[in-house]
């Protein structure tokens, strides 16, 4: 039998260990940080526009809309007493300029109605002011907030939709997830997504 087969660490001993090396890890990532802070050679940089570009699929739409802005006053039913990660379901109505807008929302579920949709939105870290009062408004996305086009086209629909020109059209499943179908600049279709 060998020396080393015979030394055993008692299991305080070896959680005292780990515990002592984690912090020494965490104690010199911090440091290091401190140490650039406290004696780092200041330099000043001068930042440039985001490029909307990713590596692995090019460029990309920053998408935003008015239904992802829900106000307390649509929410309805059984609120949460906890903060955490939640979901809401959004019932959309069309306008009569054929946008549609969101109408009813809960944190539960919502009883299909003829003529409106129901969405399912992305988790959300929610917060409540006090137990089950709901801020004023709450800020969810739905999955639908970034679209890929080709390289170079990008910059045109950025600013097609700061100039509110941009519109999208979704398609809804029937568990309330959307899918983007196309993008309408101007009235005009301009990008359809391909079903593969």
């Amino acid at each position: 039998m060998s020396i080393l087969s015979s030394f055993r660490i008692p299991p305080i001993a070896a959680a005292i260990i780990a515990a002592s090396l984690q912090t020494a890890v965490l104690g010199y990532m911090v440091e290091g940080r401190a140490s650039i802070l406290r004696n780092g050679a200041d330099i000043r940089l001068k930042t440039l526009p985001v490029d909307p570009r990713d590596l692995l699929r090019g460029d990309y739409v920053i998408l935003s809309y008015a239904i992802s802005t829900i106000p307390k006053s649509i929410v309805t039913g059984e609120v949460p007493k906890v903060n955490g990660r939640e979901r809401l379901v959004v019932r959309l109505k069309p306008g009569a300029d054929g946008l549609w807008t969101a109408t009813e929302a809960s944190f539960g579920t919502l009883a299909p109605e003829e003529g409106s949709v129901l969405l399912r939105t992305q988790p959300f870290d929610y917060y409540s002011v006090t137990d089950g009062v709901l801020p004023d408004s709450l800020f969810v996305s739905y999955g639908l907030e970034r679209y890929y086009v080709p390289e170079g086209e990008g910059k045109v629909l950025e600013d097609a939709r700061n100039q509110e020109e941009l519109e999208v059209e979704a398609r809804v499943s029937k568990d309330g997830t959307p899918q983007i179908a196309r993008l309408i600049l101007r009235g005009e279709p301009v990008y359809d997504e391909p079903l593969y």
